[in-house]
């Protein structure tokens, strides 16, 4: 490790951290930020001696070894000012004793003392999407292309969840927060987020704003006019809409959903398409809601011949459901989805859908993140365009319609 990247110290104990640990020996973080990562038995030299380490090294033991204080360990680390010059050649002594016991930075020390840990909290909304495990995936490899771990969280939206978020928070182990899935509705969390005085950025937010905070969405709307018009060229004039909401939250419409839902019905009058109000269902998001609601629209007197599900989970469980029913897609029925999960294209039929521009709204919400740490500048609005993938699930009208098989 180059000299320069070892994490400075301050030179005084922390005695003021919150953490308590038991000291058995000299093993512990030496309130300087640095902490030794676990390793076998070292031989260091100690005073011209090899001595041999059975345990990870502390900053007394740099300091013994090259035969200065620890104090000056740690102002050497820092790179900081001496009281009492040291020549160069100590100095290096010292940067290569460190390198040699394998000290690392300890982030959570760092945080209770105000440096950055190089943490990225991401909290999200509901981890069992599995839409979310493709965006915290890019989130992670993002982060760590600037030198950052992510700390995830699951907000749940109860409140005591957001009290156990808020409790991370005030010892500052997060340089940063990513709000990942709307969480507009959690106010105790949101409050949290802004006395913790911390970098906030929200994804997939949906339209609303959270004061103060940037956000970086995919283009709900033009996703859902490029469904719109694939199905309409390809003949189709009876339209059904199945929406998600949240599965803990008593059936409240994320804010991607209520976004694409209008813009379903706005799409749909631009082209001179009226949509009973039977057509548009509402389901909690997962395969069976999709199942369901698919087959309270295929038993309608008048079915419709395309239904777009605001989300491929919902999708995956219309395609299900019509197998069940009897129904071939597309021939009987086209059905489209909006997310574009890895399995969206190995389903029979593969489903047509909108794909989310993830890796670029990661990298563009990590760098909103770790550029502003003070969160003093204004904070950013992004919406980035989604790309429509024409798959086997979508067809022409079928002529005559017709519901489900006996």
């Amino acid at each position: 490790m180059r000299g320069d990247e070892l994490e400075p110290g301050t030179g005084a104990t922390d005695n003021a951290s919150p953490v308590r640990r038991k000291r058995t020996s000299r093993t512990a973080d030496d309130g300087h930020g640095l902490a030794p990562r676990a390793r076998g038995a070292e031989n260091v030299s100690r005073g011209g001696r090899p001595v041999q380490l059975a345990r990870p090294a502390t900053m007394q033991d740099i300091a013994d070894a090259v035969g200065v204080s620890q104090s000056t360990v740690s102002r050497v680390l820092a790179g900081a000012p001496m009281p009492v010059p040291i020549s160069p050649a100590t100095r290096q002594q010292v940067l290569d004793m460190a390198r040699q016991m394998h000290y690392r930075p300890n982030p959570l020390a760092r945080g209770l003392r105000g440096a950055r840990t190089m943490l990225l909290g991401v909290i999200v909304r509901e981890i069992t999407d599995p839409f979310f495990a493709g965006a915290i995936d890019a989130i992670s490899v993002e982060a760590s292309r600037h030198g950052y771990n992510v700390v995830l969280g699951h907000a749940h939206g109860r409140t005591d969840e957001a009290i156990a978020l808020r409790a991370v928070l005030e010892t500052r182990h997060c340089d940063a927060i990513l709000l990942v899935g709307d969480t507009s509705d959690q106010p105790r969390l949101l409050e949290d987020l802004h006395e913790a005085n911390i970098t906030v950025v929200g994804m997939w937010q949906g339209s609303a704003s959270l004061p103060g905070i940037s956000t970086v969405n995919v283009d709900n709307r033009l996703g859902i006019r490029r469904l719109i018009d694939h199905l309409v060229g390809l003949g189709h004039r009876s339209f059904g809409f199945i929406g998600g909401s949240f599965s803990f939250a008593g059936g409240r419409p994320l804010g991607d959903i209520r976004e694409r839902k209008l813009a379903f019905l706005e799409s749909l009058t631009e082209h001179g398409i009226e949509v009973p109000p039977e057509n548009c269902r509402d389901a909690k998001n997962n395969f069976a809601g999709g199942a369901s609601e698919f087959e309270v629209l295929m038993s309608l007197p008048n079915p419709p011949t395309a239904v777009l599900a605001s989300t491929d989970v919902l999708a995956i469980g219309v395609l299900r459901a019509a197998h069940r029913l009897g129904l071939s897609v597309p021939g009987d029925v086209s059905v489209v989805g909006f997310d574009d999960l890895p399995v969206a294209e190995h389903i029979t039929p593969p489903l047509t859908t909108i794909r989310h521009p993830i890796s670029e709204m990661a990298a563009v919400a990590v760098r909103a993140a770790i550029t502003d740490v003070s969160g003093e500048s204004s904070p950013i609005v992004e919406c980035l365009e989604p790309t429509l993938i024409v798959r086997e699930s979508s067809g022409p009208a079928p002529s005559p319609r017709r519901g489900p098989a006996d």
